[in-house]
């Protein structure tokens, strides 16, 4: 069975190369391709020029992609994953693999457009660190027996899979985990920022917060970059956060759910990144919330 794998950025290229650590027939490709490139000189795997060449070599296809956009051009562009599935003469990927944060509605697109292949959401909660050990929550809108067949590709990304069953389950979790962890970080800045303007040590107030029941481990394995967020690799970005409350919201609106928390919670984010932290980790609302 050979894998391929589509996307090599923050979290794509650790969970890329604990593949290739783990004696799987891999293919990689990327947008950038001196990044795919890289990874196949460093891991000693092959790469690809074109989705269509991964989806034309491979049984599977996992994508880790940013966004709706990023997916729309990478399945649907003249060159993309879903190109090859037009040439009945060539052997094609029989199972997509969504593990980016994306929309409901975009994986129904995906969905529909597959020609008949299967498409299984299955994004991931974690953070780099986590994408590096290989300890990332999957969350698969898949049945038992699709992720048991999926075994090789999710053992040596994850501690846990959950399995949701119903198609669209994974991307609608996905969300949701993701609107609690941006509230968290929110309520973490405003947190911070009130204890210091009072005169606290940063360190301090943080050490009293990581041993309160206020605690959660979305707060505690990010308090190095809390406490010093323009001396640490970025993990998260202001704008990634900013997309994904914007989805959770329109599947809100979509469903009749009220969210008042998490309208705020985006208000802050789409001011921060239009204050110029777009770019920064998501702990950069630590500053943003302490600045008058």
């Amino acid at each position: 069975m050979r894998i391929g794998f589509a996307g090599l950025g923050r979290m794509g290229w650790p969970m890329a190369a604990n593949l290739a650590g783990s004696n799987i027939d891999l293919v990689v490709w990327n947008r950038s391709p001196e990044k795919a490139h890289s990874f196949a000189q460093h891991y000693g795997v092959p790469y690809v020029d074109t989705p269509s060449q991964l989806a034309s070599r491979c049984d599977i296809v996992v994508t880790m992609l940013a966004d709706d956009q990023a997916s729309e051009s990478v399945h649907f562009g003249d060159a993309g994953l879903f190109a090859s599935l037009n040439d009945l003469d060539n052997t094609h990927a029989c199972i997509f693999v969504e593990m980016g944060t994306i929309s409901p509605d975009h994986l129904a697109s995906l969905q529909q457009k597959a020609h008949g292949q299967r498409v299984i959401d299955a994004p991931v909660s974690g953070a780099t660190q986590a994408a590096s050990e290989g300890t990332l929550l999957i969350m698969a809108g898949a049945t038992a027996l699709e992720v048991t067949a999926l075994g090789p590709v999710f053992k040596p990304l994850s501690r846990k899979v959950m399995v949701l069953t119903n198609p669209g389950a994974g991307c609608v979790m996905k969300l949701s985990v993701n609107m609690l962890i941006h509230g968290l970080n929110q309520c973490l800045a405003e947190s911070m920022a009130l204890a210091t303007s009072a005169g606290l040590n940063a360190e301090e107030a943080f050490e009293v917060i990581e041993h309160s029941a206020a605690a959660a481990p979305s707060l505690i394995y990010r308090k190095n970059l809390y406490l010093d967020e323009a001396n640490h690799p970025v993990s998260f970005t202001v704008a990634l956060a900013k997309k994904d409350i914007a989805l959770a919201l329109e599947l809100a609106k979509n469903n009749g759910v009220k969210m008042p928390q998490s309208e705020v919670t985006h208000r802050q984010l789409v001011s921060a990144a239009q204050s110029g932290y777009a770019e920064r980790d998501m702990a950069a609302m630590v500053h943003f919330n302490s600045v008058l």
